[in-house]
């Protein structure tokens, strides 16, 4: 006899998904009893237990009795993921790379931030992650487990296989950066687009948690890179490059107003920094210059001025296409609107459909400088299969 119907799923694949399950339910919502978890999955109480022992033998969860809470009868257990199995997340940067290992409650074990005056290869930024890891393996991730490495490139990263296809600021093009540094590490490493990650953490742990529909700017001293959110998933769109708008055309501000530039161009950190006399500085640093020059008239507070313009425009377009409901705004992009929030809404508001603004919410992102570490975690963490 024959048939058309699909093969049932077998036994095993019940189980990882059911692990899954639980795993990401300790993830993203914390410290869980596990009769919350066995009503929020629907299985049964023994289910349950069997497959929270089998996250805390693979060291993926703990279990701790619940704080006291005065009633009769015998309390549930509380599950909470373990803060000793981590990942490694990398941010390479223009500037510096930035290192972190993150646990899975978003806990940063360790970090550094190691500064370059020339840009890093693919194979040196390899090397240089290698180097780090055995370092904190022999120090302050001793008695840790590494589980995987996630990376966030200022770049046009390709989905199927992690290749850097296009980082033109690190000057890197098809840089097989995940193969590099699995080969030097022995670990699994996926490869993303720092700004979609940052879009990632930001929609499930910071200020657009709960929203579905979501976009998010970043700007570094790589551009402007951007993610997109619809109906709560990540849209990567065919090859992984979507989210590109700093690429996008626009026209300029202030003496070349008309003039058809690309955004980062016109929106630039460089820009910033340049009218500011700063020959280099990290984000909290140049907030700090932001923040002295918006009460001073002159050069900087008119390119602060125009570059928001711009800015405004820029999302207005992207309001009208995609009809978020929040806009996320991080790195410098952040810095510049918080000085006019008021004014940059309204310039917004200006220049998008009217239907569209109904109701759309910017906010600046509230990770701060883990957004893109944390992302590229997330990434990690999805990757290895557990969540």
């Amino acid at each position: 006899m024959t048939t058309d119907a699909a093969p049932k799923e077998n036994g095993d694949g019940v189980r990882a998904r059911n692990l899954a399950r639980i795993l990401r339910l300790v993830h993203l919502g914390g410290p869980q009893s596990r009769a919350q978890l066995t009503t929020a999955t629907g299985l049964n109480r023994s289910t349950v237990a069997d497959l929270v022992g089998e996250l805390v033998g693979d060291g993926w969860v703990v279990e701790r009795d619940p704080d006291p809470v005065g009633r009769v009868g015998r309390p549930s257990p509380v599950v909470e993921v373990s803060s000793q199995t981590v990942v490694i997340a990398v941010n390479p940067e223009v500037d510096a790379v930035e290192i972190a290992a993150v646990d899975l409650a978003r806990g940063i074990a360790a970090r550094e931030r190691i500064e370059s005056a020339a840009l890093l290869s693919a194979s040196a930024t390899a090397d240089l992650i290698t180097e780090v890891i055995a370092r904190w393996r022999g120090g302050a991730l001793r008695g840790f487990r590494l589980v995987g490495i996630g990376i966030a490139v200022p770049g046009l990263v390709r989905a199927a296989d992690g290749l850097v296809r296009n980082a033109p600021h690190l000057d890197w093009v098809d840089a097989p950066l995940r193969d590099l540094v699995a080969a030097r590490t022995g670990l699994p490493v996926a490869v993303g687009n720092d700004a979609s990650l940052g879009a990632l953490a930001e929609h499930l742990f910071g200020a657009a948690e709960g929203a579905d529909d979501v976009v998010y700017l970043n700007g570094g001293p790589s551009g402007i890179g951007g993610g997109i959110i619809v109906h709560g998933l990540p849209v990567g769109g065919v090859g992984g490059y979507a989210g590109e708008f700093g690429q996008n055309r626009v026209r300029a501000a202030g003496a070349d107003a008309g003039t058809p530039v690309v955004l980062e161009d016109a929106v630039s950190r460089a820009r910033l920094l340049a009218v500011l006399g700063l020959p280099a500085a990290d984000d909290p640093t140049l907030a700090e210059a932001l923040a002295a020059a918006s009460g001073c008239p002159g050069h900087a507070q008119d390119e602060c001025r125009r570059q928001r313009a711009v800015l405004a425009q820029a999302i207005a377009d992207a309001v009208n296409i995609l009809n978020p409901s929040v806009v996320v705004l991080g790195g410098f992009l952040a810095m510049l609107v918080e000085s006019d929030p008021e004014g940059f809404a309204a310039a917004v508001a200006t220049g998008a459909m009217a239907e569209n603004v109904e109701g759309l919410r910017i906010l600046s992102a509230s990770l701060a400088a883990d957004r893109l570490l944390l992302g590229a975690a997330e990434l990690a963490f999805t990757s290895v299969g557990v969540i």
